[in-house]
């Protein structure tokens, strides 16, 4: 089993020892990201177009989802 490791604790997604637990994860550039609403997922992953960037500090997980009770529906691939 391959793992996607994440940092971010306050992810719906986040497991303990920082492990992403999503069964599909969005990445996309950082200007692309900022550009459209966090509503962009994994169910319009055919519709984004792909972009480079020069390093990661460019890049953007478009995954994450807050834990907690008013983010419970925003998402539809939970795992947990």
């Amino acid at each position: 089993m391959q793992y996607i490791h994440c940092g971010i604790n306050n992810c719906y997604y986040w497991s303990e020892g920082n492990k992403c637990t999503a069964n599909e994860i969005v990445i996309v550039s950082d200007r692309f990201g900022n550009a459209v609403p966090d509503s962009i997922d994994a169910t319009m992953v055919s519709t984004i177009n792909p972009t480079s960037v020069n390093s990661c500090m460019e890049t953007c997980c478009k995954t994450f989802v807050e834990k907690g009770p008013k983010h419970i529906k925003s998402d539809e691939y939970r795992t947990k």
